[in-house]
């Protein structure tokens, strides 16, 4: 996670410091043995203000996995346009996920909270129900086409959920599960336009 301006306050710094602490601990370690003791003396902080940013590990897990998808589609943002077609919005929509899917940071911090969460039920509905707290830019734009009256769902979330698991099947749990290398560009246009026109197929007019 170097690839952002380095915060001017201290206490940004220390933040940040603390974030990139984590991640290589997680990643390293995985959730369990993470400590934020451990954090914090990788960090070069004290206990006191890892906990002074963060209520609790989770809460710092959940901040991680937010910014990794935060960066991903830092301005590039894709809103609901009522003059363009369906189709081309939503492919657009579609790549742009599959391209915060290749973020190495992301496949392997996910990893450590699918492991954690077989351990932990309770804690991976926690994590699920931190990471759901706002809606992506993809049911965002189920929601605006609906309300336009150019898709037919009563339920933006529950198409959005489709979509995105269409997607997920070839650019996410085969690479989670079994390691495999992420999607070429031809074949992330392949995915895209049969996801899509897959989902046009049940939701479109």
């Amino acid at each position: 996670m170097n690839t952002r301006p380095t915060p001017t306050r201290l206490t940004d710094r220390k933040r940040e410091a603390i974030i990139d602490a984590a991640v290589a601990e997680f990643r390293q370690t995985g959730y369990e043995a993470t400590s934020m003791d451990r954090v914090a003396e990788r960090a070069g902080v004290s206990k006191r203000t890892v906990y002074n940013h963060f209520e609790s590990k989770e809460a710092l897990f959940a901040q991680i996995l937010e910014k990794l998808w935060e960066r991903s589609v830092e301005g590039n943002e894709r809103v609901y346009n009522a003059e363009r077609p369906l189709r081309e919005q939503l492919i657009d929509l579609v790549l742009q996920k599959l391209h915060s899917l290749d973020d190495t940071n992301f496949l392997d911090l996910a990893r450590v909270a699918i492991a954690a969460g077989i351990h932990s039920p309770e804690r991976a509905r926690e994590m699920v129900a931190r990471m759901n707290e706002r809606d992506d830019s993809i049911t965002l734009w189920i929601r605006a086409a609906a309300a336009d009256g150019r898709l037919k769902t009563s339920d933006p979330a529950f198409a959005s959920m489709q979509l995105q698991g269409l997607v997920k099947g070839f650019a996410f749990w085969p690479q989670i599960s079994m390691g495999q290398p992420p999607l070429s560009d031809e074949a992330q246009q392949k995915v895209a336009h049969g996801a899509v026109d897959m989902f046009l197929s049940c939701y479109g007019k």
